[in-house]
This record gives C-alpha cells, structure tokens and sequence, in this order.
C-alpha cells in the first residue's frame, strides 16, 4: 500500500458513510435546512424595494438613473456621449441606442480581448438585480451578450426592469436564475485594495458602472 492509498483510506474511515437516503447528490441537497429568511422585510413594497437597490448601488459606487421608456434613449445618449464606439449584444433594444452618435460595435465571437479593450462603453440589460445587496446578475442572455463584454471595456451601462427583475433577497434570486448559465454578479464597479486599503478602480472589469432603473420614476 503506497502514503496515498493510506492518506485515502484514513480519510474514508473518518467520514460517515452517508445515509441511505442521502445517497445521492439530489438527496444531499434536498437534505439541506432552508429556514433561512427569504426577506428581510416582508413588508417591503416594489417602490421601496427599488428604493433599496438605488441606494446600495449607489454605496457601491455605481451611479444610478431613473427613467421610464420615452426617457431611455436620450439618458443613453447622454451617458454616452463621450464615447466614440459602444460595444452592444446582439438582442438590444434598437430604440434604446437612436439617440447617440456614437458608433455602435456588434459583439462578435472573433473579438480579441485587445478589441474589446479599445471600445469606451458597452450597454446591457441584466438577468435580474438583488436590492438587499445592491447587485446585478447577468446570465449571458441576448441582450447581455458573452461575459467578457462587461469585463474589458471600461464604462458599463446595464439597464434593469423595474420592477420585473428586482427581487429583494439572494435566495428569491437563486430561485429564479438557471445554474447552468453562465452568471456574473455585479456589486459595483470593479475595485480592489491593497494592504494599506488603498482603493483602486477598473482592475478587474469596468471602472466606471451606470445602471438605469427603467420604469422608476
């Protein structure tokens, strides 16, 4: 017997054998404790919860807008203007970009990274957003468009449904987002510190996060 096969053999002598109706990962899962709350504020209304979301956006240093859909385009374009090209996905919204002059780049599977770094802005909508932890879930849908499209060029403009894609928890959200897609959450634009705490923007991914509450008013 080798040091691994007995290092092995320790292990799985010291880890209970699981139950039989336990067995199976499903089973495991489904064995799991949900008691947790689901809300914070059961008496929360969408306004409110809206309300939330601004408001830790807003601490994360996101900067938050609110319009409805005859205001979209000109806030787009004035969020954009000083963009020369605008990475879209390829199911946004035509009317949402009418009013920018900016020229529009289609996201393609042949661009480089270093494509992608040279564009100023790229607008999105989301999967969903989560108001008790002021976050933003893309999942990669048509109107997201691939992950890398919100991670190179460095000003976001992410547009989230009010109130059909807010929810208040993570755990209303985990309800409703597919696991098997691919999920990217948003708290924020992109910072690290160092050891000292000093604060540093634009690291990984855009330094600059606009996001558009569209129907709050």
């Amino acid at each position: 017997m080798t040091t691994r096969d007995r290092i092995l053999a320790r292990i799985r002598r010291a880890v209970p054998a699981p139950a039989p109706d336990e067995a199976t990962p499903e089973a495991a899962l489904a064995a799991i404790p949900r008691d947790y709350l689901r809300v914070h504020d059961a008496t929360r209304t969408p306004a409110r919860t809206a309300d939330l979301l601004a408001a830790n956006l807003t601490e994360y240093r996101a900067k938050v807008h609110r319009t409805d859909e005859a205001g979209l385009p000109p806030l787009l374009a004035r969020l954009l203007s000083g963009s020369r090209t605008v990475l879209i996905p390829p199911d946004l919204p035509p009317h949402w970009l009418s009013g920018t002059s900016a020229t529009l780049v289609p996201d393609q599977e042949s661009s480089t990274a270093h494509d992608l770094d040279g564009v100023d802005s790229t607008v999105t909508g989301c999967a969903l957003a989560i108001a008790e932890t002021g976050t933003i879930v893309l999942d990669g849908g048509p109107d997201q468009g691939r992950r890398r499209i919100t991670l190179i060029p460095d000003h976001h403009v992410c547009v989230v449904r009010v109130p059909s894609q807010v929810v208040d928890s993570v755990p209303q959200a985990l309800e409703r987002l597919d696991p098997t897609r691919p999920l990217t959450w948003i708290s924020g634009p992109s910072a690290t510190s160092d050891i000292e705490l000093d604060r540093v923007e634009g690291v990984h991914g855009p330094r600059t996060l606009d996001v558009i509450l569209l129907g709050a008013q």
